[in-house]
C-alpha cells in the first residue's frame, strides 16, 4: 500500500509544481512606483556635442527658476518653468516603452527656440533611476551614427523632492 500512495505523490506534485509556474506573472517592475511616488526636481542639464563619437564639449545649463517634474498614477504628467522661464505649467501624459528603459512624454513646453515650443521628453532614455535621483537623457542618442555626424545629447539630472502643499 505505501508503494501505491508514494508512486501517485510523484505525479501529482510534478502537476501541481507546474500549475504553479506556468501560471502568468504580473508586471513586477517598480518603475512606474518610483515615477510617481514624489515630484522630480531638476538639479542640472548638461549638454554634450559630439562628431560622431568625439566629444567636441559638455555645457552646464544653470536656472534661477525651479523645475519640477511630476509623475502621476493615472499617465498624465507636468513640467513647471521649463527652460528656465516663468510660464504655465505645461500638461501632457507619458508612458514607458515595454523594456522600461524608455520615457514617452507628449507634454509641450514653451523654450527659447525659434519654433518656441517643444517636446523635450518626448523620447528620452532612462539612464538611472533609483528612490532618490533620475537621469534622463535626450537628443541625438539613436545607437548608428556616421564618423562625421554632428550629434547633441542632453543629460537631465533630476532629484525627489517631497511635495509642497498648500492650504
Amino acid at each position: 500500500m505505501k508503494k501505491k500512495i508514494s508512486f501517485w505523490c510523484l505525479p501529482v506534485l510534478l502537476l501541481v509544481t507546474l500549475a504553479v509556474n506556468s501560471c502568468k506573472k504580473t508586471d513586477q517592475s517598480n518603475i512606474p512606483n518610483l515615477l510617481t511616488i514624489r515630484q522630480w526636481e531638476l538639479a542640472s542639464v548638461q549638454v554634450y556635442n559630439y562628431i560622431g563619437d568625439t566629444q567636441q564639449s559638455t555645457d552646464t545649463i544653470t536656472c534661477d527658476t525651479t523645475q519640477i517634474f511630476k509623475f502621476y498614477k493615472d499617465g498624465s504628467c507636468t513640467y513647471t518653468n521649463f527652460d528656465c522661464k516663468d510660464q504655465a505649467i505645461a500638461k501632457g501624459s507619458y508612458s514607458l516603452s515595454d523594456t522600461k528603459l524608455t520615457l514617452f512624454a507628449d507634454m509641450v513646453c514653451l523654450d527659447n527656440s525659434t519654433v518656441g515650443s517643444s517636446k523635450p521628453f518626448a523620447n528620452a532614455q532612462i539612464s538611472n533611476l533609483g528612490e532618490f535621483s533620475m537621469v534622463l537623457q535626450t537628443g541625438d542618442t539613436q545607437a548608428y551614427y556616421t564618423s562625421n555626424q554632428p550629434r547633441t545629447i542632453y543629460r537631465w539630472g533630476f532629484i525627489r523632492q517631497k511635495e509642497v502643499t498648500t492650504r
